[in-house]
């Protein structure tokens, strides 16, 4: 299954040059964790609760006069909308990111997509699984033998 189908397709984003302090009270009426960070359609970063409290809080410094450009992770990692989701899921593993900013072909941001929305797909796949039994009703995969 395509990322795309999975994603959160409405994505608030935040111009880099606003101050932390609004992209953090976006956060909050969002209810989100990242914010892509964009000039009109490029991903031109990512800014994270995690890197307002280490690069601002826990440093002292004043959110009001903190730009987003400052703070935000530059290094993004993304997925393609058409990408697998079990690749996906596990370039998230393997990075140990729990979202990802999704980006069609020609690199727009089109949406995010969470470990979360990955897992509840994975729940889905392996219920509709469960009910692809035989017709006889009996679950004819081979267990493994023992001595």
């Amino acid at each position: 299954m395509e990322v795309r189908k999975v994603m959160s397709q409405d994505v608030r984003t935040v111009r880099a040059s606003i101050s932390v302090k609004e992209a953090a009270r976006a956060m909050l009426e969002s209810n989100v964790g990242a914010l892509p960070v964009t000039d009109d359609e490029r991903l031109l970063g990512l800014l994270t609760d995690r890197d307002i409290v280490t690069r601002v809080v826990a440093q002292g410094e004043d959110p009001e006069q903190v730009r987003v450009v400052d703070v935000m992770s530059q290094r993004v990692l993304y997925c393609f909308d058409d990408q697998d989701c079990d690749e996906v899921a596990k370039n998230m593993a393997d990075q140990q990111v729990l979202r990802l900013p999704v980006v069609d072909r020609e690199k727009r941001l089109v949406g995010i997509v969470s470990a979360g929305d990955l897992q509840a797909r994975a729940g889905a796949t392996e219920a509709n699984d469960e009910e692809r039994e035989d017709e006889d009703g009996e679950d004819d995969r081979e267990l493994p033998e023992t001595d």
